[in-house]
This record gives C-alpha cells, structure tokens and sequence, in this order.
C-alpha cells in the first residue's frame, strides 16, 4: 500500500489535549457483546449531529467500545489527526493509532487494525447515504478510501449498501 509512518504518541496527545475538559462518553449500547479483542475507538464529534451518534451504535453493534466526546472545535482535531480537507465528514476518531473519519463501516475498521496498513488512516469523505448512521432510502455505492501523512490517498475498499 503506503511507505508513509503512521501516528505516534504526539499527535494523539495532542487530541487529548484537544478536547480536554470537553468529555461527554456515551453510554455502551446494552444490546450488543463488546469484543474485548478490539481497542476502544476515541470518537471526536459535535454535540448536535444526530448522524454521529448512528456511527457510534454501529460500532457498538459491531462489538466496539466507544468513548464518544463532544468537542467545540473539531477542525483543529482533523487538522491535529493529519486529515486531508478532502476527506472531511462529520466527526474524527482516533484507534490504535490510526484516523478514521466518518461514516466508515466498522467491518473496515476491523480490516484496518489487522491489516495494519503504513497509513494515517481511513476516511469516508461527506456522508454519503447507505453509510453507517447515514441510512437512509435510495442508498449509493462509495468508497472507503485510506490516506497518508503526505497527502497521498488510495481507495481501501468499495462498499455497496444497496
């Protein structure tokens, strides 16, 4: 894939840092097992978006523990996590090292953390609908694309909700 580092202890300091005293965890969802083999996944989002908050139950769903923080500034939190301003959507999430910034299915998140790719991390730029907490009718085909600390940006997989 990539010849590119990937994040280190700096930069997520820097995102605690970041949204330090601004923490608001989300409760676990009660009906889905939490999978003790995968790390907790950092979600940086805005207090107000409801779409988020659908990307957190999916990744409870999906056996994640989720330590959900609602944060005024989210752009420096991007900006901080080295994401593209292409490849912005709606919230920020921090795991194991890696990026992963929006609606992008937990199934390759999962990917992610065992394939260990030399990337920063993966991204599902906009919110397209059919995506996780973007369900909706008429759901389109997009990508899951994975990207560097240089810029450089790869598709990591095609998903078709439909």
């Amino acid at each position: 894939m990539f010849e590119t580092r990937r994040l280190f202890a700096p930069v997520l300091i820097g995102l605690a840092v970041a949204a330090c005293g601004q923490a608001n965890a989300t409760p676990q969802d009660q009906a889905s097992a939490v999978d003790e083999d995968l790390p907790t996944i950092l979600v940086y989002k805005s207090p107000t978006c409801g779409c988020c908050n659908g990307w957190i139950e999916h990744l409870e769903a999906s056996g994640f523990t989720v330590d959900a923080r609602d944060v005024r500034d989210l752009m420096s939190v991007k900006r901080d996590g080295g994401v593209p301003p292409a490849m912005s959507s709606c919230h920020t999430a921090i795991v194991d090292g890696y990026v992963v910034e929006g609606h992008v299915p937990a199934e390759q998140v999962k990917r992610l953390l065992a394939e260990r790719p030399a990337v920063a991390g993966i991204a599902v730029p906009g919110m397209p609908i059919g995506s996780p907490g973007m369900e909706g009718p008429n759901p389109q085909p997009y990508q899951v694309l994975a990207f560097t600390h240089d810029g450089r940006t790869d598709v990591f997989a095609d998903v078709d909700p439909r």
